[in-house]
């Protein structure tokens, strides 16, 4: 099926969507180019305009400033069955009368294609998802994943420039939403096709997309590959938001050298000193990764030797743990920290055969060059 798709470039040019009566866009000045073939995929917490953002580019929500392009033709306020897409939603949208091959076919039928070529297409699609033997079940006697991978087969035969999926594996159980992400990831790179995917579950986005754009309150807060953005997220929401467990994100005074974090003094760039300067600041916050911390001691016996403090304290910041989760080969501390006169809450990742028990006291510094630096003012990152 592959050679018969005519991929599309999309195009969210400043696109807008402003709904009646309310004075903040759902979505405002979208900007972004996807590439032909690419899997995109839109995260973002609920409200974030994630869902109106591909809505727009369907079809079912008018466009109130910019525009929108499918290749290029401008398809800002086309009709949705002149642009040449296909969606997939959360809740299947089957027929539950009919079989699953008349599910597939349904649009071509209506489309009026005629018996031979539409049994042709459900046949293939049916081939390449694993239906082939369900064709003539109802959607009753199917599964939730094999229910998805029906819907995913309607798109498939219309044979679309572009796929559009809303939040798809929402209703499937956490076993099968894994195994299922897997099988359209894998789907869409098989067949080619441009694909648009929203998501509230920033796993799901890191482990699918190509590339990912996170939206906070209708604004595009970074758009980039899942590895870039992990390693250098743009601002304070995208660093908190992006990551499982999430980073840390601590508040710390800027002193000689570095910022002070504990006992210790944490290196920082001068140029990420300087910006913060610039905007007024006397304190940066800091982001540390879980895995990106290390133990300096732990109920008296060191995990780790590092240089002590000058007071011959232990260096670092003091840690209390709440919780201890072992998940196998990862432990994960989570601890809470005095901050500033402020409680933090603080999650470390250590090895699962060196756990501490509850109510135990270390310190953790971070690992060199392993620090992110953003501003405490505008949120913007500072650091390389």
């Amino acid at each position: 099926m592959k050679g018969q798709i005519t991929m599309a470039t999309v195009t969210y040019d400043k696109a807008t969507r402003l709904y009646p009566g309310t004075e903040k866009p759902a979505v405002d000045q979208l900007d972004i180019a996807i590439e032909d073939g690419e899997f995109l995929v839109l995260v973002g917490p609920s409200g974030c305009g994630k869902s109106t953002s591909l809505r727009m580019l369907a079809g079912l929500e008018d466009v109130n400033g910019g525009a929108i392009r499918i290749g290029d033709r401008d398809v800002t306020h086309l009709p949705p069955k002149d642009r040449d897409i296909a969606m997939v939603f959360q809740n299947y949208a089957l027929y539950p009368h009919m079989t699953v091959a008349q599910n597939m076919g349904f649009a071509l039928k209506i489309a009026g294609v005629n018996k031979t070529e539409i049994r042709q297409k459900v046949e293939d699609a049916a081939k390449i998802l694993d239906l082939t033997e369900y064709l003539e079940r109802k959607p009753k006697a199917l599964s939730g994943g094999q229910r998805q991978r029906v819907a995913m087969g309607r798109a498939i035969v219309r044979e679309p420039q572009v796929f559009l999926m809303d939040e798809p594996l929402s209703n499937l159980d956490a076993k099968l939403r894994v195994q299922t992400r897997t099988q359209i990831a894998s789907l869409q790179r098989r067949l080619g096709i441009t694909t648009v995917y929203v998501t509230h579950d920033q796993v799901e986005a890191m482990t699918m997309g190509d590339r990912v754009a996170v939206l906070k309150d209708g604004l595009l807060q970074q758009v980039d590959s899942p590895r870039n953005m992990y390693d250098r997220p743009a601002n304070l929401f995208v660093a908190g938001f992006i990551g499982s467990p999430a980073m840390n994100l601590v508040e710390v005074p800027i002193t000689d050298g570095g910022v002070k974090f504990g006992n210790s003094v944490v290196p920082v760039s001068r140029e990420a000193l300087s910006a913060a300067a610039d905007k007024g600041d006397r304190t940066v916050t800091v982001g540390v990764r879980p895995e990106h911390f290390e133990v300096v001691e732990a109920n008296g016996g060191a995990t780790k030797t590092l240089s002590k403090a000058a007071d011959d304290a232990p260096a670092g910041l003091a840690i209390t743990v709440n919780v201890v989760e072992e998940t196998g080969a990862d432990g994960y501390i989570f601890g809470s920290a005095d901050v500033g006169g402020e409680t933090k809450d603080l999650v470390i990742r250590v090895d699962s055969r060196q756990v501490p028990e509850k109510g135990a006291q270390l310190h953790v510094v971070p690992r060199p060059g392993e620090t992110h630096v953003f501003s405490t003012s505008s949120g913007e990152r500072l650091s390389d």
